[in-house]
Formats: C-alpha cells, structure tokens, sequence
C-alpha cells in the first residue's frame, strides 16, 4: 500500500521546550517548584507526538529536553542504593526547577512590558470585532493551538486508531469551506469546534493547516482572553463578504 504524501505545516515564530513546560504546568495549575517530573515527562513526549504528527519541524532543542526529563524520570524510579546527600553531585530534577523559576520570572516581565505596551500605545483599529465585558485580546500561543489538536487526537476512536489506514483525500480546500460554514450563522466558533466530525487523524490535521491559511490570508481572526484559555475564531470583518479563494489568489499574486 502505498503511503499518503506527508502534510507540511509551516510556522514563523514557535516557542521553546522552556514555553512548553510551562505551558503544561500552568495548563493544570501547579506551581512550578511542585513539578510531577514523571507526569510532566508524558504530557511533554504526548505534545512532541502531536508535532511529528502535524510534521512540524521539531528544533533539537526540545528533543534535548526530553532527552533531559526521561533521565530525571528514570532516576526517579531507580531505587536507591545509599543516602544520597548534596555533596555527591548536581540534582538535574533541581537544576531543572531552578531553570523554570528563572525562566518563568523573564516570562512575567515581559508580559508586564507588554501589557504597558498595550495600554500606553496611541493605536487603534478599523474593523476590528467588538469585544464586550472589558474581554481581552492577547498574542495566541502556538501551544494552544496545539492542545487543540491534540484534544481532536485524543476523542479519536480508539478501534479506528489502530485500523489500517486507507489512502485518502483531504483536500485543503473542502477544509477551509467548511469552516468558513461553520461561521456562516455565527459570530464566532471554538477553534474545537472545527474538529468535530472528523475521524481520521489527515481530516484533522488538514483542518489545522485550513485555520492557519485562513487566518494568513487574513479571512479569519483568531482570540484569546487569558493564557491556556478557549480560542475563538471570527470571521474578519475587512474580509467577510470576500470569497477566499480570490483572497488566496491575491495573495500570489
């Protein structure tokens, strides 16, 4: 049988092994100093999955964080042979915290100058969707387009994960006009929402690249009011009454 061509998603600016774990702390609440490294370990391997799965160009980067995670998991497990003390050597579990800490306060001070930012820039803009109740519009975080993703894997049925998979077509195309249906009646949709009905891992994942190229060609805005929150999806209203496939063609040209 001959294999389906791989999918290729393209992405400009994507975060660090550092953003991800993070992420996946913040994703349950914990604080970073009280870090499951065993647990931590699996979700960071599930969202590397999701990435060869979205064949993603994975940085070596990452790969050496997991590298680094299996070992602390794996001494963690090990049973020990004598009292350890501080003296024997560096703790990479500690190390590891240490690092996160240092990170997470960097991370908390540029938000803080990003938030000045915001507020203190004389900028505004046209068209834009009217968001009530004092909501905010922050940069999305590429993580959390992926834990959707992975979401959609997930409620895959399990009898049809292990099928053998059959060669077909997803086109692009056919993903995007039923998205931009989706919105037809609507304000606006959860970036889930799109995944539903989809049961083959090729729909979902050419659902994905149907987002992204949507909201490149700007016919879709994308919205988040906190880190880790719902993404919603609008259609742009500069763009909504024009056909994306003369916006496609535009752009190429």
């Amino acid at each position: 049988m001959i294999n389906p061509a791989p999918i290729n998603v393209h992405i400009n600016v994507f975060e660090g092994p550092m953003d991800l774990l993070l992420h996946l702390i913040k994703k349950d609440n914990l604080d970073v100093c009280d870090v499951n490294i065993a647990e931590i370990t699996k979700q960071y391997l599930d969202y590397l999955n999701v990435m060869k799965e979205l064949n993603l160009e994975v940085a070596g980067e990452f790969l050496v964080m997991a590298s680094t995670l299996m070992q602390i998991k794996a001494k963690t497990l090990l049973p020990s042979q004598a009292p350890t003390t501080e003296d024997e050597g560096p703790n990479p579990a500690k190390e590891l915290i240490a690092k996160l800490v240092e990170y997470q306060k960097y991370k908390e001070a540029s938000k803080f100058l990003e938030q000045k930012h915001e507020a203190l820039k004389d900028q505004f803009y046209r068209s834009a969707p009217i968001f009530d109740n004092g909501e905010k519009v922050i940069n999305l975080q590429m993580f959390d387009l992926l834990a959707a993703v992975k979401r959609a894997f997930d409620r895959l049925d399990e009898r049809k994960r292990v099928e053998m998979l059959k060669i077909e077509e997803f086109p692009i195309e056919s993903k995007m006009e039923k998205v931009i249906s989706l919105l037809s009646h609507r304000e606006w949709i959860l970036l889930d929402d799109i995944f539903v009905g989809e049961t083959k891992k090729r729909g979902i994942i050419t659902c994905f690249m149907a987002v992204l190229e949507l909201m490149k060609i700007k016919k879709l805005l994308a919205r988040q009011d906190e880190r880790g929150g719902d993404i919603r999806i609008y259609l742009n209203p500069e763009n909504k009454d024009k056909d994306f496939k003369t916006l496609m063609h535009g752009e190429a040209a």
